[in-house]
């Protein structure tokens, strides 16, 4: 397995971390008028919004730190490497193409979809198919993730539809594509620190 360094722990780890911080920090400056439950992410960062620099910094963070982890995470495949640093550019594109104050609009929207389906699909595509794999680079555990955020964007599609909990939904399968680079990356430090076995002499 290919060496992982260890500052990947760093910039993997501090993905989730910045994005609640960023939606929470720009919640505050919004005040009792926003609705996380309601309104989504993007209404934060919105052109006119009172947080609007505090989750634009924070959609920066996030898509650099998706880069920094895509270019450490040796161990997994380039597909899926690739597929994560572009969902780090992603983030950096949804700061710099912000939806505008009196609603929607088709470059930032096309801007994350195209985020959200790269980092959905990356765990798949970073699958190592050898014996030594780290755990979560392994098949199962890579279906099951990527299962799990595709029923997040539906969840979230029906919330939309319905004018619903569509903030919750957000954030759910926001934190957990968030988040799964980190486990990644655990996985594979783990993996590289477990002493190799020794065959047995008769």
């Amino acid at each position: 397995m290919r060496v992982v360094p260890r500052w990947v722990l760093v910039s993997s780890g501090c993905a989730p971390v910045l994005l609640i911080a960023g939606w929470s920090g720009a919640a505050l400056f919004e005040g009792p008028e926003y609705d996380p439950a309601t309104q989504t992410i993007s209404v934060l960062g919105a052109y006119g919004a009172a947080g609007y620099w505090v989750m634009t910094t924070a959609f920066l963070a996030l898509g650099a730190c998706h880069l920094l982890t895509a270019w450490g995470l040796r161990a997994a495949a380039t597909a899926g490497r690739v597929a994560l640093g572009g969902g780090g550019v992603a983030a950096l594109a949804v700061a710099l193409l912000p939806a505008p104050s009196s609603g929607g609009s088709l470059r930032h929207g096309a801007v994350a979809v195209a985020g959200f389906t790269l980092l959905a699909v990356w765990p798949l595509l970073a699958v190592d198919g050898t014996a030594a794999a780290p755990w979560a680079l392994r098949t199962a555990p890579a279906v099951a993730v990527c299962a799990l955020m595709a029923a997040g964007g539906a969840w979230f599609l029906f919330e939309m539809h319905r004018q619903g909990n569509a903030g919750v939904a957000e954030r759910v399968v926001t934190f957990l594509q968030s988040l799964w680079p980190f486990v990644v990356a655990v996985s594979c430090l783990s993996r590289m620190r477990r002493p190799a076995r020794r065959p047995v002499r008769e």
